[in-house]
């Protein structure tokens, strides 16, 4: 399943203003109530939203959504991100690949190209590069997280101190208004940690629906990268702080459609 640019853009009025009643949202968009509801209602079964007299809520940030929902989200985006970083990637680079659905279009985008080293925790990161056999593929042992297919914990942490590559790309949970970065697990936050320490080059790939995630642990700051990928312009405060730690920024263009506005 994919969600259409309505669906979308649903959720990021949502998770912009807060609650939406069915007759609002159907103004809004300018179509009936009952397309709307449909729309919520399929948007639900994604665990993306829940509804609630008459409307619709964002749900908690407190947890990640799932995989396979956060794989169809904005998935226009993250192709066009991958494929950014496709155009940075030479052949015959070495390269960590972090966890997500972001990475994971990476991955599929940098597939086809000769003689990678790629050392990741990332199951689909990984299998996407295996249908290449020029590429030499390093992964963690450990646990899989299910149904993410990643692994998380000391053996991350090692494998990735074990190596010194050219790009550490990698994403986050949310990026705070401050800078901060965000995930929802300690662990995630170690392994992002390990990664960024032992790479040339730091890139963070993440859309525009990251400015201002709720996600709950604190880990560096996006100052601290030196690429950063995105498919909108970063609100302000976020842009300030780039600008003066003069960390160089690509914003890919996007379909209207699929655009999010940050203030």
């Amino acid at each position: 399943m994919t969600l259409s640019d309505r669906q979308n853009a649903i959720v990021e009025l949502i998770r912009q203003e807060g609650y939406q009643a069915i007759e609002a949202l159907a103004e809004h968009f300018g179509v009936t109530p009952q397309t709307i509801r449909r729309d919520v209602n399929l948007l639900c079964e994604a665990r993306l939203l829940r509804r609630l007299h008459g409307g619709a809520e964002l749900l908690s940030g407190a947890e990640n959504l799932p995989y396979d929902t956060r794989r169809i989200t904005h998935l226009e985006s993250k192709r066009r991100i991958a494929e950014r970083v496709r155009a940075l990637v030479p052949n015959h680079s070495s390269l960590f690949i972090g966890i997500g659905t972001t990475l994971e279009q990476v991955a599929l985008a940098l597939a086809d190209h000769d003689d990678l080293l790629v050392v990741t925790n990332n199951l689909n990161a990984a299998m996407a590069f295996s249908v290449n056999r020029s590429h030499r593929i390093m992964i963690a042992g450990g646990k899989l997280r299910l149904p993410d297919r990643d692994l998380l914990g000391e053996d991350v942490e090692a494998l990735f101190a074990g190596y010194k590559v050219d790009y550490g790309i990698f994403g986050v949970g949310g990026i705070d208004e401050d800078g901060t970065l965000l995930d929802f697990d300690p662990a995630e936050v170690r392994a992002r940690e390990a990664l960024m320490a032992n790479c040339r080059l730091r890139v963070l790939v993440a859309d525009a629906t990251k400015f201002g995630r709720n996600a709950t642990v604190r880990g560096g700051s996006i100052t601290d990268v030196d690429c950063f990928i995105t498919d909108a312009p970063p609100p302000k405060a976020i842009a300030g702080r780039l600008a003066s730690a003069r960390i160089k920024v690509e914003v890919v263009q996007t379909p209207e459609g699929e655009r999010v506005h940050v203030a």
